[in-house]
């Protein structure tokens, strides 16, 4: 499994950080050697992972304007076995001065490329806008891992999300593909949600993950602490959903569709399908760190 993937979601409050911090946890912790990229101003990945973006030097900002190499900028977040190339608010001037210059829209993708072998998987948490700074990162990509909330109009900026995708697919980058769609802050007992749901599958079918994120109260905690679900409260359905979530993208690279990534410690939503729950017996080898 060696892949690069754009989180990412025009629309905020999706829980796009939140599931790229937790992803990248729960993916180290099956031993997949993992590179978290933050290029968002707003820094809110770095800070999820326990670095201070405040006083960080070495970042995405000086990758992008060719300053450092990418190597320079990557720091190990120890504790969860996983390395970061921490953002904060100077990206705002980097996307500025990016947009004058030559292959501005393959900056990181070129900065990647003599560090992308040392991973097996490197996430990059993109902005909610489609600017500059994402389109850096879908060029940089092998595939798009979409984030979205079960809501009214969900579907609207999802296509126009996709036709984005389309036009990157056009240019810069012919081999970039919709790896999945994660239904995040899900409430099962929410008719719309559920509605939106069943909308979703079935116009995106296969492309939407089995996995449900729930709404959950150690998720919407742990960013305070400076640390990802699993590392804050590893039995929380939070955190056992996106271990899920993990092992149903190995099984997807592997060609295992048969099984879903999702434990019994779930509940069902109103249309059989399970939320949360444990990865038992999809995880092979999962290692803890002390808390």
């Amino acid at each position: 499994m060696q892949r690069i993937l754009a989180i990412t979601n025009q629309k905020g409050g999706v829980g796009k950080t939140t599931t790229s911090v937790n992803l990248a946890a729960s993916l180290a912790a099956t031993k997949r050697r993992l590179l978290l990229i933050d290029i968002d101003p707003q820094g809110n990945a770095t800070m999820g992972c326990g670095v201070d973006k405040r006083t960080a030097t070495a970042t995405t900002t000086e990758v992008l304007l060719g300053a450092i190499d990418a190597a320079s900028a990557v720091l190990p977040i120890e504790y969860a076995d996983f390395k970061l190339m921490p953002a904060n608010q100077d990206l705002v001037a980097a996307e500025v001065q990016l947009m004058g210059r030559a292959g501005c829209e393959s900056r990181l993708r070129d900065a990647l490329q003599p560090i992308r072998h040392e991973f097996d998987v490197v996430l990059i948490d993109c902005p909610p806008a489609l600017n500059m700074l994402t389109v850096n990162a879908l060029v940089a990509a092998d595939g798009v891992l979409i984030p979205m909330q079960c809501e009214y109009f969900a579907l609207e900026g999802l296509t126009a999300l996709v036709n984005t995708i389309e036009e990157i697919k056009a240019g810069p980058n012919p081999s970039l593909e919709i790896d999945g769609i994660l239904r995040t802050m899900f409430d099962p007992r929410n008719n719309l949600a559920n509605e939106v749901s069943a909308q979703l599958t079935e116009h995106f079918r296969e492309k939407v993950f089995r996995t449900i994120i729930p709404r959950n109260v150690r998720l919407a905690e742990a960013p305070s602490f400076g640390r990802p679900a699993l590392h804050y409260d590893r039995e929380s359905r939070g955190a056992l959903a996106y271990l899920a979530l993990a092992g149903e993208m190995i099984r997807r690279e592997e060609g295992d569709t048969q099984f879903s990534a999702i434990g019994d410690a779930g509940w069902m939503s109103s249309s059989g399908e399970r939320v949360g729950g444990s990865a038992a017996g999809t995880v092979i080898c999962v290692t803890w760190s002390s808390v």
